[in-house]
């Protein structure tokens, strides 16, 4: 085995034993909350691309940050499903399947929705922030982006990469989302990067939580799934210490 086949093995071996194993014993089963976070994406894109339901969609799911804060908070939720007008809607589908659905699979449905809404409700409160800072401060934002549409799963697709990655012990995975979100903000500085770096630190926030709830002696309510344990054991047997690095955190079962 190459150098580069045996670092994927232990960078996404458990990742891709759980999924495998779960889907090729649950099928689409396993994933119910992803393929009607699909359906429900490709819903509003059609009616929002109608004359008679554009409004509908703008008034159930369009986030601004000059809307009152009321009203923002009341649809971010829907808004994760609201594809981007100036996107192809194909590309929020793509990422809604995978990375919701591996999410699923490997965390659990409602752990999911929770870490995509609060990635997205960061990148929302960011939007305020910034704007109030105004355009000249480091992590200002022009006042122009007050009246940007503010809509899709970007933010809660970067945030639920970095989180699984790192519960499976995908360092570099999750190092390579996070240079990748930094780069975007380097080359094009606008609403949509910053506010993946505001979702990237509140996912931040939650894995440090999650991980001093550990190390202080909290007894989780989880286990490893049985695929994940038995190719942990292979790779330790193989590989030696370094195939034991992880968070330390067994992964969550759903």
């Amino acid at each position: 085995m190459t150098a580069l086949a045996r670092w994927a093995r232990e960078e996404w071996g458990p990742l891709c034993v759980t999924v495998r194993t779960v889907l090729l014993k649950r099928h689409l089963w396993a994933v119910p909350m992803t393929l009607g976070a699909v359906c429900l994406t490709a819903l509003l894109q059609y009616v929002q691309n109608r004359p008679w339901g554009y409004q509908f969609v703008q008034d159930v799911g369009a986030v601004r940050a000059q809307d009152p804060l009321w009203l923002a908070l009341l649809r971010t939720p829907l808004s994760l499903f609201v594809p981007a007008l100036d996107l192809p809607v194909w590309g929020a589908l793509v990422q809604i399947l995978l990375v919701f659905g591996i999410s699923e699979v490997c965390i659990g449905w409602w752990r999911t929705l929770v870490i995509a809404y609060a990635a997205t409700l960061a990148g929302t409160l960011y939007a305020r922030v910034g704007i109030s800072l105004g355009a000249h401060a480091p992590f200002g934002l022009p006042w122009t982006d007050a009246q940007v549409v503010d809509t899709g799963p970007s933010a809660a697709v970067v945030g639920l990469a970095v989180f699984v990655s790192w519960r499976y012990g995908a360092y570099a995975t999750s190092g390579a989302v996070t240079l990748a979100m930094v780069a975007e903000v380097l080359a094009k500085e606008n609403l949509a990067g910053k506010e993946h770096l505001a979702a990237l630190m509140a996912v931040g926030l939650i894995c440090l939580a999650v991980a001093v709830r550990h190390r202080y002696g909290y007894r989780l309510r989880f286990r490893p799934r049985r695929a994940y344990g038995r190719v942990l054991r292979r790779v330790q047997r193989r590989s030696g210490s370094r195939a034991g690095r992880g968070s330390g955190l067994p992964p969550i079962q759903s």
